[in-house]
């Protein structure tokens, strides 16, 4: 990566971090809107989108809490379950954490975000 590749990272990761919290509500509120007639938050949301409603009634799970909806993906049943994206790969990870492999979902966006850190890594080392 040159010179000029390296500060533009920088300068987003900056951006990013320098307002973590807003971003971090961005994010959501993005998710929120895309999922949102999804089998998991309308059980939750009925369609709503508001981030509120979401931190109020939407627990904080673990991976058995919603490994049934996994496997509903993994069956072939229908899209829209957790995410409106596609699931483009099931990864499955290794298991060293405990209670043996877990299936991970991924999504395009998912799997461009991975395909970014490298790239991140790299601007941070050579900065």
């Amino acid at each position: 990566m040159d010179k000029s590749g390296i500060e533009y990272v920088l300068k987003k990761i900056e951006e990013q971090t320098s307002n973590a919290g807003e971003e971090q509500e961005k994010i959501l509120e993005n998710i929120l809107k895309r999922n949102a007639e999804t089998d998991y938050l309308n059980k939750f949301l009925h369609g709503q989108t508001d981030k509120q409603l979401f931190k109020k009634y939407v627990p904080v799970v673990t991976y058995e809490d919603i490994k049934s909806y996994i496997d509903r993906i993994i069956n072939g049943e229908p899209p829209n379950i957790l995410t409106t994206e596609p699931i483009i790969e099931f990864i499955l990870s290794s298991g060293t954490s405990g209670g043996g492999p877990k299936y991970v979902l991924s999504t395009a966006d998912c799997s461009q975000k991975r395909a970014s850190i490298p790239i991140l890594m790299e601007a941070v080392i050579h900065k």
